[in-house]
């Protein structure tokens, strides 16, 4: 079987799942919602049941090949090698929570093409996670909802020290736009539709940034903020965060793809005035702000921001049609030679297709 699995592209409302999630704590805090949409890029692999081993093969965004992973599948092994982290950690998340709540044997996984950037805010980990959900759920004939293979997902890469929230493996719904609320542990999902072709450019920064120190220092400011600055963060995340995020989904809805820029750009812009002085070793991200204010590029674009934890990792232009989105990369490949940029198309649904999608 073959299986493609898209990254995840945090359009507004980054860190808002684990944020909303300390509602349970302190239900002061308000709920978060994140609007997001998978990449176009992502990881391709053929899959294949085996009795009783994990065989992982899996190949870089650059082309070049992991060594082979080969495990038993026995708990204490998989659940060992999650914990201790790195790539493929994710793999042996995921299977150890299947092998503690299904009857399955074991996974041969060649993930013979990745054109998806590692490390760069587009969950990566949790693509790897959903593909080995998909995988097992498909294979051992699970009947799985996609809801369930993303809290699998999440569960999985959990098992690893990653700090993830639970709104990066909706990329497991594919290239469709959805709204995710966060309410303590409770979530809802909401499907959105498109009415107009809407195009972006995803620029990796070739910069550095460290993910987890960001969500470390982020989640002091919860439960309870100490300090203004934790109260500013909290304020972000919740108030500010969420009327951003609820009126970009009135404009995805409607195709306005003017007003989903000067959203981007007031979160931005937001982001940087509450957010940045809680980690600013992290979050000032001097790529990603010359690459937002690059004048040559203003011709073409209507807005951007940063992704995923922000930082210099990733950030998201939207352009105002195709040839703009052609002309923005022309122009980032010209003046920024390290930088890479690639094209998102969030393509409108025909209503024909409404019950094909999945």
């Amino acid at each position: 079987m073959r299986i493609f699995v898209p990254g995840r592209l945090c359009l507004f409302g980054e860190h808002s799942d684990w944020a909303g999630e300390y509602r349970r704590i302190n239900p002061e805090i308000e709920k978060g919602y994140t609007l997001i949409v998978g990449t176009n890029q992502g990881i391709y692999a053929d899959v294949k049941p085996i009795s009783t081993e994990l065989i992982i093969r899996a190949s870089l965004n650059d082309g070049r090949r992991y060594e082979s992973l080969r495990l038993p599948m026995e708990s204490n092994t998989l659940k060992c090698v999650a914990n201790k982290g790195g790539f493929f950690s994710y793999a042996a998340g995921t299977a150890y929570q299947f092998l503690t709540h299904y009857p399955v044997g074991g996974l041969e996984v060649d993930n013979y093409l990745t054109d998806l950037p590692i490390q760069k805010g587009l969950s990566s980990s949790a693509a790897f996670c959903v593909l080995i959900a998909r995988a097992f759920n498909r294979l051992y004939h699970l009947k799985m909802t996609i809801r369930e293979e993303m809290e699998f997902a999440y569960l999985g890469e959990r098992t690893t020290p990653s700090l993830c929230g639970r709104m990066d493996q909706a990329c497991a719904y594919g290239n469709r736009p959805i709204l995710i609320i966060f309410d303590g542990e409770e979530i809802d999902i909401i499907e959105l539709k498109v009415s107009e072709d809407l195009f972006f450019v995803i620029v990796d920064l070739a910069g550095n940034k460290n993910t987890q120190e960001i969500l470390r220092q982020l989640n002091q400011c919860y439960p309870f903020a100490a300090n203004p600055i934790q109260q500013n963060v909290q304020k972000y995340f919740g108030s500010i965060s969420s009327e951003i995020t609820q009126a970009a989904v009135e404009a995805i809805q409607r195709g306005d793809a003017q007003l989903i820029g000067a959203l981007m750009t007031k979160a931005q812009a937001e982001f940087d005035r509450l957010v940045v002085p809680a980690c600013p070793s992290q979050l000032t991200a001097k790529k990603l702000h010359l690459l937002l204010h690059h004048e040559p590029l203003e011709p073409y674009i209507f807005g951007g921001k940063g992704v995923g934890s922000q930082g210099d990792g990733t950030a998201q232009l939207i352009v105002k049609n195709q040839e703009s989105q052609r002309k923005a990369i022309e122009i980032i490949k010209r003046d920024f030679p390290q930088m890479q940029a690639l094209q998102l198309t969030i393509s409108r649904l025909p209503s024909s297709m409404e019950d094909k999608k999945h």
